[in-house]
């Protein structure tokens, strides 16, 4: 008996760009529009947009002027289907039965799988957690048949609906509209002029006259939905997986016969690269001990590569966290993650263009030392806020990237050291308006001898109602030590204002 699972994930290319454009103000809603012959109307939205009364298929000039805080953002229908398929692959822990629905679905056949998670309920309330923890809203049903799992899921009334198996399935599915079948949207609006409404009025009426009216696809669809016919599903394939192995004639655990044994494995793996054109973004080393457990390494690589010499540096760099017990019988090393990589044209300064200088294997030996988290640039962000005017990107970020969201060239200098959250400070000065005399922090008292400002920055009311009447006045001080820093004084609505320390020149 077939048990399926259809996910609805209704904001999912919102929500996907609110994960990847970590800039985006959380509180203010989205909406993604695309140009649709010659307008431009909104395609997807997120949940607050929704609340506010924007719907897919609104102009977006009437959703901006209905909404004035609304975010338009370009649609993009290739990278939110690559996603989705992504999300896809994620949901195999479930199933190896898996596939997308774009724009906005996903079917999981967990036939024969529901035991190994206690239990079908569990299992459906397990996908939804995970998927919310992910920042995804998403409404899932569990049925016995494709349809009727496609059909609860976006039209039931609950969140996680599940019929078991011994529940008739048109009486779950007969207060549902007749759109649930997924019909065709002119054959669903034909139905609805002759009074079927739901699915329970077509499962009432007489098949031979809805098949001569309607031909074969309302019933078809009908049946496939109560589980009497039977609808193709074409799960995602998983790409073969490259992988080498070497057997050892007898146990090993010497460093030097394992550092040989990889380079021949890294030698072997890039050869079945370069017949595919691939470069590997993530290697596995898995060292198979004498008392049948294994011994694990992962490493990351910045860029996609298939020099052997290079991979197999960032490997042996490593074999002294692994554990080789009483000896090794053999070693496998897989590439489980990779990506087109193919031949380059070679810059050449006769075209008048330099080759940039490729720092990928710099970084993947600080990433192998230091961990991937500590190795990364800035780049800037259009803000007057020195705290929001840089963020971290990857360490190979390219530099188109990293300058698409530049910021304005400053007169006044920037200090060499900036804090990651402003210090309070008490200051004495001559007047409201002047530069501080001297100020106190961390209980240490400086005088001041020299003061230059004020820089004034406003508060960015786009982003927060509450900085609307923010300003700070910075000013750059020395005191009688030569020691120089960079202070401001913030007023906001209720007219109090306050001195911070914010960073440091030299």
């Amino acid at each position: 008996m077939q048990r399926a699972i259809s996910v609805f994930l209704p904001f999912f290319p919102a929500e996907r760009l609110r994960r990847i454009a970590r800039d985006l103000p959380p509180e203010r809603p989205l909406a993604l529009t695309a140009r649709i012959g010659s307008q431009r109307l909104v395609v997807a939205l997120d949940l607050c947009a929704r609340r506010q009364g924007v719907y897919p298929g609104m102009p977006a000039s009437r959703a901006q002027a209905m909404l004035p805080g609304l975010l338009l953002k370009e649609s993009m229908p290739q990278a939110e289907a690559r996603a989705l398929e992504r999300l896809a692959f994620w949901c195999a822990r479930y199933s190896p039965l898996v596939a997308a629905e774009p724009p906005d679905g996903l079917v999981l056949d967990i036939s024969g799988c529901a035991h190994l998670f206690g239990g079908e309920e569990k299992l459906l309330a397990d996908l939804l957690a995970r998927l919310a923890r992910m920042g995804l809203t998403a409404r899932a049903a569990l049925a016995g048949s494709l349809g009727a799992a496609h059909a609860l899921a976006r039209y039931g009334e609950s969140r996680a609906a599940l019929v078991p198996a011994d529940v008739p399935l048109a009486e779950r599915l007969a207060p549902l509209p007749v759109a649930a079948l997924r019909l065709a949207e002119e054959r669903g609006e034909a139905l609805r002029r002759l009074g079927f409404e739901t699915i329970g009025d077509l499962l009432e009426a007489p098949r031979a006259p809805l098949s001569r009216r309607f031909g074969r696809e309302v019933l078809e669809r009908l049946d496939q939905a109560l589980g009497r016919a039977a609808e193709p599903f074409v799960p995602l394939a998983h790409s073969e997986r490259i992988e080498t192995k070497l057997s050892f004639l007898e146990p090993v655990a010497a460093a030097e016969a394992l550092s040989g044994a990889v380079e021949r494995l890294c030698e072997e793996l890039c050869g079945l690269l370069a017949a595919r054109q691939e470069g590997a973004r993530r290697l596995d080393l898995l060292l198979a001990r004498l008392d049948r457990s294994t011994a694990f390494l992962s490493v990351r690589l910045a860029r996609p590569s298939r020099k052997p010499a290079h991979m197999a540096r960032l490997l042996i760099e490593r074999l002294g966290e692994l554990d080789c017990g009483l000896g090794v019988e053999n070693a496998r090393l897989l590439a489980s993650a990779t990506a087109p990589l193919r031949p380059d044209q070679i810059a050449s300064s006769l075209a008048g263009r330099q080759e940039e200088p490729d720092l990928s294997e710099l970084v993947d030996r600080l990433s192998s030392r230091l961990g991937g988290a500590h190795i990364f640039r800035t780049a800037p962000v259009e803000s007057d806020f020195p705290e929001r005017a840089v963020r971290r990107v990857p360490a190979m970020a390219r530099a188109r990237a990293m300058a698409r969201a530049g910021t304005r060239p400053k007169e006044w200098p920037r200090p060499a050291r900036l804090l990651a959250h402003p210090e309070p400070v008490e200051v004495t000065a001559l007047l409201p308006d002047y530069p501080p005399a001297f100020f106190i922090w961390k209980g240490r008292r400086h005088r001041v001898r020299r003061a230059d400002g004020p820089e004034r920055i406003f508060g960015e009311w786009w982003r927060e109602a509450s900085e609307i009447a923010l300003v700070r006045d910075y000013f750059q001080v020395e005191d009688e030590a030569g020691a120089r820093f960079w202070l401001f004084r913030q007023a906001g609505s209720g007219g109090l204002a306050r001195w911070y320390l914010h960073g440091f020149f030299g």
